[in-house]
């Protein structure tokens, strides 16, 4: 039988093995290496009393199940709910969640072209899809359909945020936009278009026929899911 024996839960990393100490092991073994507790507990530094950083770590992540995407959904009052956890510590895995968030928009080419709803998704997600509410977005085209920006309109409760189609288009005329394709999300993880959701979306369609503006599709963000009007054929 192996001798082996894991840290114990109370014990100080400093305590531990020098390979079984985060920053050591990523120092030694590379970033890819560590666990998300692991890297977790690099961001928060310390434990408290009664567990490592580590241990800290780890309860943190099963209280969201191991989701990083949940994490990410957590406001700075709900973090400093655990033990060790202070407004500095709450702060510092924020900011890494939302350096992550954005390194994926900058994977993105500069003016990717939007030809399909799974690029205007790519697009768009990172900025929507663990928001804790609501909030509408227009993603703005040239005439080439290539990204030229990205606007919020308005940023609502869990329940809803409401949209002027006068403020949607004045920022697409101001960008010299050619397009735009719509984009809100649901915090609730319900991807079905409310009765809202529909009405403002022919609003918007028509406003945009007569403008010469066409409104390409109008996303529905929850999570890493979407729904898309025009797949469904629902931009008339």
């Amino acid at each position: 039988m192996s001798d082996y024996r894991e840290p114990a839960r109370r014990a100080s990393i400093k305590a531990w093995a020098e390979e079984d100490r985060p920053r050591e092991k990523l120092l030694h073994k590379g970033r890819h290496a560590l666990s998300d507790a692991e890297l977790l507990a690099i961001l928060i530094g310390s434990g408290n009393a009664e567990e490592s950083a580590v241990a800290l770590a780890q309860r943190i992540l099963h209280s969201v199940d191991h989701n990083l995407y949940e994490l990410g959904r957590r406001a700075l009052d709900e973090l400093m709910q655990f033990k060790g956890i202070g407004q500095a510590k709450a702060i510092t895995i924020a900011a890494a969640l939302e350096l992550g968030r954005r390194r994926q928009l900058a994977e993105l080419p500069r003016r990717p072209a939007i030809t399909s709803s799974a690029e205007a998704h790519a697009a768009i997600a990172p900025l929507l899809s663990d928001l804790g509410h609501e909030e509408f977005w227009i993603l703005l085209l040239n005439k080439a359909n290539r990204l030229i920006g990205r606007e919020r309109i308005s940023s609502g409760g869990t329940a809803g945020t409401v949209v002027d189609a006068g403020i949607v288009f004045r920022k697409a005329i101001l960008a010299g936009a050619s397009a735009l394709i719509l984009a809100h999300n649901h915090p609730s993880g319900n991807l079905t278009p409310s009765d809202a959701d529909i009405r403002l979306t022919r609003k918007l369609v028509e406003a945009g026929r007569l403008l010469d503006m066409p409104v390409l599709d109008h996303l529905i963000i929850a999570a890493h899911r979407y729904y898309s009007f025009a797949d469904e054929g629902r931009m008339r």
